[in-house]
C-alpha cells in the first residue's frame, strides 16, 4: 500500500477520533449541567414569618437556616419575625445550602423627652433629634395656654417608646369679616366708616378717571368678598 494512502487512512482515523471525544466531553458537560440544575431550588421567601415557620419552608426544600445573632430594629416587621434574609427569595441555589437570616427587634425604641410647655416647633425639632415618630398631633384653642405649646404628650417623659403623640394649643381664631364692595363710593367716607369700626385704611394713591367724581374709590385691597381682620390693612386708591 503506497505511502500516501496509508497516511490518508491514519489521518481519518485520528479526526474520527477527536470528533468522538469532543463529543464526549460536550455530552459530559451538558449531564453534568443538568445534573447542578436538578440540584438547584428557588430560595422561598421567609421575611416576615416567624423563625420555627421559616425553618420548616426551608427544610422542605433541603435548605438550612442560620439565625444572625444581630437583631435588627423595623418599624414594619413584629419583633421575632425575620426582617432580611441571604440570599434573597426567588434567587437559585443548591439544595444543602443555609440560608442566613435576621430577626425584627421591633420598632427602635428611644426615651421620650418632656414637650409639655415648649412650642410645636421645638417639640418637633427635639423628637426628630432623638429619632421618635409623632403618633397623633391634637389640637384645641384656650386663652388659658400660650399659643401653638405643647399641653400633653403621651407617653410622659422617660418612658421608652417608638412614638409620641402631641397635645397642642392653638390661639384663639381672631374674628374676620367679609370685605364691602366699595368701589364707586367716596373714599373719604368709606375710610372713616371703617376707621371708626377698628379697621387700618390707608388711602394710597389716585388716578385720573373720565366721568368719574375725585375722590371715587377705583380700586381696593382686598377686594370685595374677602374676610378680613381688624389687624388688617385695607388700602383703597381714588379717582382725581
Amino acid at each position: 500500500m503506497p505511502l500516501r494512502t496509508r497516511l490518508l487512512g491514519l489521518g481519518k482515523l485520528l479526526v474520527l477520533a477527536c470528533a468522538l471525544a469532543a463529543t464526549y466531553v460536550l455530552f459530559a458537560l451538558i449531564g453534568m449541567r443538568a445534573a447542578v440544575r436538578a440540584r438547584e431550588v428557588p430560595v422561598p421567601n421567609v421575611v416576615g414569618a416567624p423563625v420555627d415557620q421559616a425553618a420548616q419552608t426551608l427544610a422542605a426544600i433541603d435548605l438550612g437556616l442560620r439565625v444572625d445573632p444581630n437583631q435588627r430594629a423595623d418599624d414594619k416587621v413584629p419583633a421575632g419575625r425575620i426582617v432580611q434574609q441571604d440570599p434573597p427569595a426567588g434567587v437559585p441555589t443548591r439544595r444543602q445550602r443555609t440560608i442566613r437570616v435576621w430577626v425584627s427587634a421591633g420598632p427602635a425604641t428611644t426615651t421620650v423627652p418632656a414637650l409639655v410647655g415648649h412650642t410645636e416647633r421645638t417639640a418637633l425639632m427635639r423628637l426628630g433629634e432623638d429619632g421618635l415618630q409623632i403618633a397623633s398631633v391634637s389640637e384645641f384653642r384656650s386663652p388659658d395656654y400660650p399659643a401653638d405649646a405643647v399641653v400633653a404628650q403621651d407617653p410622659a417623659p422617660s418612658v421608652r417608646a417608638p412614638q409620641v403623640s402631641l397635645l397642642l394649643n392653638r390661639a384663639e381664631q381672631a374674628t374676620t369679616y367679609v370685605m364691602p364692595d366699595l368701589i364707586g363710593t367716596s373714599g373719604e367716607r368709606a375710610a372713616e366708616a371703617l376707621r371708626t369700626r377698628g379697621f387700618r385704611v390707608a388711602i394710597v394713591g389716585s388716578q385720573p378717571y373720565a366721568g368719574v367724581p375725585p375722590g371715587t374709590v377705583v380700586r381696593q385691597q382686598p377686594a370685595g368678598g374677602f374676610r378680613v381682620s381688624p389687624s388688617d390693612l385695607i388700602s383703597l386708591e381714588v379717582s382725581r
